[in-house]
């Protein structure tokens, strides 16, 4: 995707300019005019504009409290009364994020100048992402924005919950595992070669795993360069593989096969699409269009692929439940509970019931996981402590027969 800057016309008539990503020149030009403007100049940012772009996001970045901060703000005024021109303005005095402050002045000047406010939004999609706006355009058409951006923001609120859970608990391993390479390290650049003399000069026999420390210094210290730039490239490499898409599917799939991480992952996706589907369908969305959505914003390719290939079995009429008992990665309960709310016709209702026995799966998966993390940290704690004393002290052993 690259980026691309505009001119257009507005419905009303007056100029408005913006930049937009899009895969070539004609697709820009396509979304431009899908946002109901009528593009006039039309070309790709300037490498230096981008650059600059991507160091405002990383210095900027607008963190979840505050977006669930700004969509309760819009709410409880949007309830009050306030027109979305004079919401927008209290906004951009009370936001202190400059990046997510931009936006909101953007955004004021789009719907000004006649734009949707769904349309608005979706030109921040770094910031306001496909949920969000699509619920935001849900809100327009049926006249729901107050309700709809409450149950938005408890989304927003409970995923934001969920990712601290995770973190805290992969934190204490991310800690060890460092700490773990920095004594591996240590332990072969400075301890094995004060060994290595004394064992050469004993004219001895040494052991598999001493033969294996020697091997690992003598590559680490002569190649590190070579070493350095071959983890380089294969870094460089393997980023620009996961930017595509099918790099990206690898990725996603080999994290649901993960033994200890991929039932956390699992269910906090289940957790997702419960609630985000619960969400639409209480919106009035479309099935159809929620599939979409949901393909969207799943967070996972490989469940996402699964939602792309329904649409033309939902538009034979097969409902949702039976095209999804094909996948892998949908648990009978929520095929179940699916298959009752279409036959009952309270999806929605059935939808929130799996989204709350997730929420607690999700809590117990996450404890789950770091109560198994810690024994597996300390066995490979010990194998690698264990690993450098039979290197050691195996060739000290025999120096003693000999002596002895």
């Amino acid at each position: 995707m690259a980026q691309y800057t505009y001119k257009a016309l507005t419905e009303s008539g007056s100029t408005h300019s913006g930049s937009i990503e899009a895969s070539s020149l004609s697709e820009a030009k396509t979304r431009i005019a899908a946002e109901g403007f009528i593009p006039l100049d039309v070309k790709k940012a300037s490498s230096s504009s981008i650059q600059f772009n991507g160091l405002n996001r990383l210095f900027h970045r607008v963190k979840p409290t505050e977006l669930i901060l700004f969509t309760k703000q819009f709410r409880t005024m949007i309830s009050a009364g306030l027109s979305v021109l004079s919401l927008l303005d209290v906004l951009e005095q009370q936001t202190e994020n400059p990046r997510l402050k931009k936006a909101v002045i953007d955004i004021h000047s789009d719907i000004k100048s006649g734009s949707s406010l769904h349309a608005a939004f979706a030109k921040h999609g770094d910031i306001f992402d496909h949920l969000y706006c699509s619920m935001l355009h849900a809100g327009e058409i049926s006249g729901q924005l107050p309700s709809v951006l409450e149950r938005l923001s408890s989304i927003l609120q409970h995923e934001s919950e969920v990712k601290k859970q995770i973190t805290s608990a992969m934190t204490y391993p991310c800690i060890v595992l460092t700490a773990l390479f920095g004594a591996f390290l240590f332990l072969l650049t400075f301890v094995i070669p004060k060994f290595m003399g004394i064992f050469e000069s004993a004219n001895i026999a040494l052991p598999l795993p001493t033969r294996i420390c020697i091997i690992m210094y003598t590559a680490l210290s002569q190649y590190w360069i070579l070493i350095l730039l071959a983890l380089a490239g294969a870094g460089v490499g393997l980023t620009m593989f996961l930017r595509q898409e099918r790099g990206q599917l690898w990725k996603d799939r080999l994290i649901l096969r993960i033994p200890i991480v991929s039932p956390v992952i699992l269910k906090a996706a289940m957790s997702r699409f419960a609630s985000i589907f619960a969400l639409l369908q209480a919106s009035g969305v479309s099935v159809i269009n929620s599939v979409d959505i949901l393909a969207e914003t799943i967070g996972n390719a490989a469940i996402s692929r699964v939602f792309k290939s329904l649409k033309s079995e939902l538009r034979e009429g097969r409902g949702i439940s039976g095209p999804l008992k094909n996948s892998p990665y949908f648990t009978p309960l929520v095929i179940n509970m699916i298959a009752i709310g279409e036959e009952t016709g309270n999806l929605d209702e059935m939808l929130k019931e799996v989204a709350a026995h997730y929420d607690y799966e999700v809590d117990y998966s996450v404890k789950r996981m770091a109560d198994l993390i810690g024994p597996l940290l300390i066995l490979v704690l010990a194998g690698v402590v264990g690993f450098f004393a039979l290197a050691i002290f195996l060739p000290m052993w025999d120096l003693t027969n000999i002596a002895g």
